[in-house]
């Protein structure tokens, strides 16, 4: 019928889309997202069928889904919109015009089954895994750092925060449950400072900017060798970040023994942790206090912040491109959305490097 489109209509509009540099393609080229299949079964606990019912949606198309939503930090609602509206994702998640695009509300239960079954830690290994096996072994060393990443403000009383702290649900909220569920009881708030910066004068201001943050910390430890998420953890932004370095932060399998890492990583604790453990420190040192930096520890923390300062590339990727976020409740869910956002950096990462091999 005259009007409507047809199969060479569609087809042709995707090669158009794919000459224009369709990215979702060259994730799909990259990553074989089956890898994925065995994980996500097992956590999902998907029924044989045999007792009837509407089908599910197939577990690595949805966890494609959590892929477009971490690289753009779309919320669900704004996923669905997206998948129905864009030709390319619905190529990237094998849908046809035809085919039933899974709700927002579809979404939100399949991150939370992830959510409870704890699936992003073993999803995030499984690609680490194939990653070793073609041949990105960790080498050279790694890199230690973290960063904030912002959660919607609550406004509460001093005393619902000193309960919150306390590990105690307030009073008022106990008798109104939907209030509670949008609590965020786990998100912490913290002071992030920054260096002030000379005026056009040549003037510096009398004082550094102090920002405060709530929410939570992405930590990592990324090889120095071709810079991808080796290890991860993610807590509150008020934890104190030097000593995630002593609880499983570090990957034992660098072909290299070097550390580096900023001052908030200078510990005796520390020290003592990575050379029990067959580390060497490269962590800068601080100043003294009370004394001026002398030139000599100057000029070391000048050499390693020029190793150290690549790891800075990640949390600009995901800060900026990936505009990462965290718009959901609590401390696990917050997980999930941190460790996507790393998993996808790592597909980013990997797609940079295969197209540098083949210039």
């Amino acid at each position: 019928m005259r009007g409507q489109p047809g199969f060479f209509d569609v087809d042709e509009r995707l090669n158009r889309l794919s000459n224009l540099g369709d990215h979702l393609e060259a994730f799909a080229v990259a990553v074989d997202f089956e890898m994925f299949r065995a994980d996500l079964v097992a956590a999902l606990g998907y029924l044989d069928g045999t007792q009837g019912g509407r089908r599910p949606f197939d577990p690595v198309m949805m966890f494609k889904i959590l892929v477009i939503a971490a690289m753009d930090n779309l919320s669900d609602e704004r996923a669905e919109f997206l998948i129905n509206d864009r030709m390319s994702f619905m190529r990237f998640l094998g849908l046809s015009l035809a085919d039933r695009v899974p709700d927002a509300r579809t979404i939100w239960l399949f991150r939370e089954k992830l959510t409870k079954a704890g699936a992003i830690d073993s999803l995030f290994a499984r690609f680490d895994a194939a990653l070793r096996a073609s041949g990105f072994i960790a080498m050279s060393g790694q890199i230690v750092d973290a960063t904030l990443v912002a959660a919607p403000r609550q406004r509460n009383t001093e005393e619902e925060q000193k309960a919150i702290k306390d590990g105690r649900i307030p009073e008022a909220w106990q008798d109104h449950p939907a209030k509670l569920r949008q609590k965020d009881r786990d998100a912490r708030w913290t002071v992030k400072f920054s260096k002030a910066k000379a005026k056009e004068d040549g003037s510096k201001p009398p004082c550094d900017i102090a920002i405060p943050v709530f929410g939570y910390q992405n930590h990592i430890a990324i090889d120095r060798g071709f810079g991808f998420i080796r290890k991860w953890q993610a807590s509150d932004a008020a934890a104190y970040e030097g000593a995630r370095l002593r609880e499983g932060l570090l990957d034992k399998t660098n072909t290299a023994s070097s550390v580096w890492a900023d001052t908030a990583y200078r510990s005796a604790a520390n020290e003592i942790f990575m050379e029990k453990n067959g580390f060497v420190s490269r962590v800068h040192r601080k100043k003294p206090k009370g004394k001026p930096m002398p030139d000599t520890l100057r000029r070391a923390n000048a050499e390693k912040s020029k190793v150290r300062s690549r790891v800075e590339h990640v949390f600009a990727e995901q800060k900026d491109r990936m505009r990462l976020f965290i718009r959901t409740i609590g401390v696990a869910r917050a997980k999930v959305k941190i460790g996507m956002a790393n998993l996808v950096y790592n597909f980013k990462r990997l797609i940079f490097l295969q197209r540098m091999a083949a210039i």
